[in-house]
């Protein structure tokens, strides 16, 4: 019988794929940013890379992370989750300027280590919310 070396519950596996789906989807967004921005306007280079960060994480986090399938209804709907990071992430970061007074080049490293809790449980919740209506066709039902 083969014995795991790092033996983790399946909640702890979950949120180890997580963090590296996470780490994945930085990277990956930051160097389409750097990448695009040498043609583009930052704002509109920085838009494309975001909404691309959105999309593989919605097929990263259903698919390795929370397991459900992939669905029309999860990948509409799982952009909310960052909508809600967002609104929270903005409050969080003039809070350590203004009030905590932490530096504005800094500051955002803390929100988005303090992020983390939040965008998990609103993705566990969002993505087996829409992996429980099996009668909705997924993506590659008509191969």
């Amino acid at each position: 019988m083969k014995q795991n070396v790092f033996p983790l519950s399946i909640v702890a596996q979950r949120r180890l794929r997580f963090l590296v789906g996470g780490a994945t989807n930085t990277a990956f967004t930051y160097g389409m940013y750097l990448l695009l921005k040498l043609v583009l306007q930052y704002q509109i280079a920085y838009l494309i890379a975001y909404c691309c960060g959105v999309i593989f994480a919605y097929w990263f986090n259903a698919v390795y992370v929370f397991k459900v399938p992939l669905s029309w209804k999860g990948a509409l709907s799982y952009p909310v989750v960052y909508v809600v990071q967002y609104g929270a992430s903005a409050v969080l970061l003039e809070l350590l300027v203004k009030l905590a007074k932490i530096n504005s080049t800094f500051a955002p490293l803390i929100v988005t280590v303090c992020m983390v809790p939040l965008t998990y449980v609103l993705s566990k919740v969002l993505l087996e919310w829409s992996g429980r209506h099996k009668t909705e066709k997924p993506f590659n039902a008509d191969k």
